[in-house]
């Protein structure tokens, strides 16, 4: 069953009821057995959890060796799949506008939080006397990309070849790249019809990696958590719970009162849509990276009714321009550095440094670490208000907090997504209600699975497995009663 599209093409009907499968075959159970695992082992094996962090990295590099192909190769496909430059600007247009004014309140927020509840007053500490040494090596990983302001961060975005973008995984660059190609393919017309197909069947092929590697997940959770409580356990004590606790609530605060009306105004219910991501949540809550997700939550917002190229250009541009919980987090662990020193920062610093960082936030990875080294390279340029060595404070507790950015990350790209897809139109909105309704509609595994199958097929020229818009492909397996294969969960 199809039904028409806004620009006149078809597209599958909701996905009907799957089949129950047992909990033990779904991803999430494993990764919670991985985070339950890793607390007993920090809690109880605190010198040995404090080795294992390798595992939790060893999982990130895995994740990350696909995702810069992946996003260069959804973006290309995103933009080509419109076949117009004019609907390619609009797109785009929207997504920057969208995504700026997001930030923008996410780093308002932070800054309102941090100066009501001030955590930091009454720390007491001096400047001059102040022992910095565990901030060095942030503060040098921050030297590589600290600049003087705005043409540094135009700078940037231009990668040295065009492969290094790829090989020292800079997502803005691979951006960059890709929204020039996919110009270059769509003002190719038919002649480029064939090169999407090919790289829309390589995103499918990648879509398949990264589903194995997955499922390396729990482990990477276990690692992750238990090098956590084993390695920093007692540093959330005192005075540095305040800030802790102060930030989690500013995430709350900015997912509920600032996202939950955006998605009213949008036609659908934020707490219906963490249900419907719940299990994307439980991973980046073990792994504290929100891009370990990206192809999963790609292919559930377009089983969700986004069209592919609105999914493949938004949320790719998310994960470099939109992440609202690493705003938050800067301008907080800025201005809880200054009060622990005692610095009253006026109000036309501290939005010159809420404009600064709307610069420097954009392209920080999503990656457990980035937001601190970022936040590092924003206060190099503020050194003269803010003590840069103030960072030791919050290098302790920073991997608590990591989750925080992360989890509210992926929650602003999703509904920022479907925000744009319905700014667009092309929203289906009678899909999104049902599958948010019964989220149980969407088996990723089994949208997963297929999509590999027809990158495979594509790239054989086998039928029409592989088709530009990718609808087709996205909605095997999500309940499909001609694909009856279960156990792979999320």
């Amino acid at each position: 069953m199809s039904s028409p599209t806004t620009d006149g093409s078809t597209q599958p009907a909701a996905p009907t009821q799957r089949k129950r499968t047992p909990i033990y075959t779904h991803l999430y159970f494993w990764v919670l057995i991985g985070i339950a695992a890793g607390i007993v082992v920090g809690i109880a094996l605190p010198e040995v959890a404090g080795e294992l962090k390798w595992l939790a990295d060893l999982f990130i590099k895995l994740v990350k060796v696909v995702i810069a192909p992946v996003i260069f190769a959804t973006v290309v496909v995103g933009i080509a799949g419109l076949g117009n430059l004019a609907k390619v600007g609009g797109l785009a247009l929207r997504t920057i506008i969208y995504f700026n004014i997001t930030t923008v309140v996410a780093l308002g927020l932070g800054l309102i939080t941090i100066n009501l509840f001030a955590p930091g007053l009454g720390l007491g500490y001096d400047r001059e006397t102040f022992d910095g040494s565990a901030a060095d090596d942030t503060i040098e990983s921050a030297g590589a990309v600290a600049g003087s302001g705005f043409s540094d961060f135009l700078l940037n975005l231009v990668p040295t070849s065009f492969a290094s973008a790829f090989v020292e995984g800079q997502l803005l660059q691979v951006l960059l790249l890709a929204i020039l190609v996919g110009i270059a393919i769509t003002m190719l017309g038919e002649r480029g019809r064939s090169i999407t197909h090919a790289l829309d069947g390589f995103a499918k092929v990648m879509f398949g990696v990264i589903k194995m590697v997955m499922w390396v997940a729990p482990l990477g959770a276990f690692g992750g958590i238990a090098f956590t409580i084993g390695r920093y356990g007692t540093a959330i004590l005192g005075n540095l719970a305040g800030f802790m606790v102060t930030f989690w609530v500013t995430c709350l605060i900015f997912i509920f009162a600032c996202l939950g009306p955006i998605c009213y105004a949008a036609g659908f219910n934020i707490l219906k849509y963490i249900r419907f991501i719940k299990d994307e949540l439980l991973i980046v809550l073990g792994t504290s990276s929100s891009e370990t997700v990206l192809p999963r939550m790609m292919t559930k917002l377009e089983a969700a009714g986004v069209p592919k190229h609105v999914v493949g250009l938004t949320i790719p541009t998310g994960y470099s321009f939109n992440l609202d919980g690493t705003a938050i987090y800067m301008t907080m662990g800025a201005l809880f550095i200054a009060q622990a020193f005692g610095i009253d920062v006026p109000l036309a610093t501290q939005i010159g440094i809420l404009l600064f960082m709307l610069i420097s936030s954009n392209g920080a990875a999503g990656v457990s670490g980035a937001g601190l080294v970022t936040l590092a390279a924003s206060l190099a340029a503020f050194d003269d208000v803010i003590p840069l060595v103030g960072l030791a404070l919050i290098v302790g507790i920073d991997r608590f907090m990591s989750e925080g950015r992360a989890l509210t990350n992926l929650t602003g790209n999703g509904i920022g997504t479907l925000v744009i897809a319905r700014w667009t139109g092309e929203l289906d909105r009678d899909r999104l209600k049902s599958v948010l309704d019964d989220p149980k509609q969407v088996d990723v595994d089994e949208l997963m699975k297929a999509e590999a199958r027809a990158g495979i097929a594509g790239a054989t020229g086998d039928g029409t497995a592989s088709q530009p818009d990718g609808r087709e492909a996205a909605t095997i397996g999500a309940g499909s009663t001609t694909e009856p294969e279960s156990g792979a969960g999320r």
